[in-house]
Parts: C-alpha cells; sequence; structure tokens
C-alpha cells in the first residue's frame, strides 16, 4: 500500500474514531442541565467556565457567520470547475477524477452536517432569534475546517507558481484559525462542540487525501502529467 494513502487512512481512522469516542463522552461525562431552558450539557464544569470566560459577543457571531459563504464560495468554485471540464470534454467520466472525489467529499460533509442537525447531541449555549438550535459539532467550524484545506491541495496539484501556492495556503491557515477562534471566543456554542468539530473535519479531510493519494497511485501519474494529457484531450 502507498505510504501516503496508509498515513491518510490511519490518521483518518484515529480521528473519527477520537470524534465517536468524543460524542459518547460529551454524553455522559459530567451531564448537567445548564443549557438553555435546562438542556442536559455533557462536560458541564468545563463548558459553562470557558463559555462564562468569553461572554457572548454577537458581533464576532455574525462576521463569522457572513463568512461562512468563503467556504461555500469554493465548494461552488470547484463544482464550476468540474461542470465545465464535464461540457468540454462531453462526459462526466473524463472530468479529473480528484475533482469527482472532491464533489464527493463536499457531499460527505454536506451529510454529516445533516445528520447532526437531526439528531441534536447539545444545543447552544443561547437562543438564536429566540429559538434553541442544534450545536454540536459547530457547523461553521466543520466546513471550513473540512472545505478550505482543499482549496491550497487543489492548487497546488494545478499551479506551478510557487508564490500562488504559498499565498493560497497562508490565506486558508489564517482564514480558518480566524473563524475557528471567532466561534470559540463568540459564545454561541459550548466549547465542546467546537473540538468535536476539528475532529470531525480532520477526519473526514484525511479520508479525502487518502482517496486522491490511492487514485493517483492507481493511474500511476503525477498531477502535472495528468493535465498535459487533458490539455491533449481537450
Amino acid at each position: 500500500m502507498n505510504r501516503s494513502k496508509q498515513n491518510g487512512l490511519i490518521w483518518s481512522g484515529i480521528l473519527l474514531l477520537g470524534f465517536v469516542l468524543w460524542t459518547i463522552l460529551i454524553q455522559t461525562v459530567d451531564v448537567q442541565p445548564v443549557g438553555v431552558h435546562e438542556t442536559n450539557v455533557g462536560f458541564s464544569a468545563v463548558n459553562t467556565w470557558f463559555h462564562r470566560l468569553t461572554g457572548v459577543h454577537m458581533g464576532i457571531y455574525t462576521v463569522t457567520d457572513w463568512l461562512g459563504l468563503v467556504p461555500i464560495a469554493v465548494c461552488i468554485g470547484f463544482g464550476v470547475l468540474g461542470l465545465i471540464q464535464w461540457i468540454r470534454r462531453k462526459s462526466i467520466a473524463k472530468v479529473d477524477k480528484d475533482i469527482l472525489l472532491l464533489g464527493a467529499y463536499y457531499i460527505l460533509v454536506i451529510l454529516s452536517y445533516l445528520i447532526f442537525e437531526m439528531i441534536p447531541i447539545n444545543y447552544r449555549p443561547i437562543l438564536i432569534d429566540g429559538a434553541m438550535e442544534a450545536s454540536y459539532p459547530s457547523s461553521t467550524t466543520l466546513l471550513v475546517l473540512s472545505v478550505m484545506p482543499t482549496l491550497p491541495f487543489q492548487v497546488s496539484r494545478r499551479i506551478k507558481n510557487e508564490a500562488v501556492k504559498k499565498m493560497t495556503a497562508a490565506f486558508a491557515i489564517l482564514f480558518s484559525a480566524f473563524m475557528v477562534i471567532g466561534r470559540l471566543v463568540s459564545g454561541v456554542h459550548w466549547l465542546t462542540d467546537i473540538l468535536g468539530a476539528v475532529l470531525l473535519s480532520g477526519g473526514l479531510y484525511c479520508l479525502y487525501l487518502a482517496a486522491v493519494r490511492a487514485m493517483d497511485g492507481k493511474e500511476g501519474a503525477s498531477p502535472d502529467s495528468r493535465n498535459a494529457e487533458v490539455k491533449r484531450t481537450n
């Protein structure tokens, strides 16, 4: 087995297993009715301490909420790229395989979000527009940390300019850090909600990387050589 693929699968398994165990612990350790309308919250002492420490900052919440459109724009951008390839090459089978995998990966992320919207583990520590909302794992954190790493990864596979690669990577890292810290200090999630999203998004992303590496190994070609072949077929 290709070593990079193997490492990706190992890390994916560790992080996803960690997420499952973390989810179980949240429902069993120090569970107290400290949430809105006395809803139960796991790790209640730690969560309430951190919530009192940060307070609630709706301005930061609003900013990070709107900036959640950035990873959605990234998804749309790669979707448009795949659509253009499909139209030009007149077959979905001729769309770059890593783009097809990326689409499947984004769908997996969306399904993960929907599952926890339908099966709430925690509710937010405050009401949003007068309503209780599911809070575990943090959907914004999950979206950002699942999608933003795919931007520099795909850019590095398609663009040779090192400056562009470095700027894209720096943007993805800084943006992701800002968003996660912003959600932490905004006070609209429990601390454990953010940590759960970090574990789940990390596990899903490592799974995507392993799938791409497996595809690369199976095709036996570098991204550059595949792009050259694509240009000839166009």
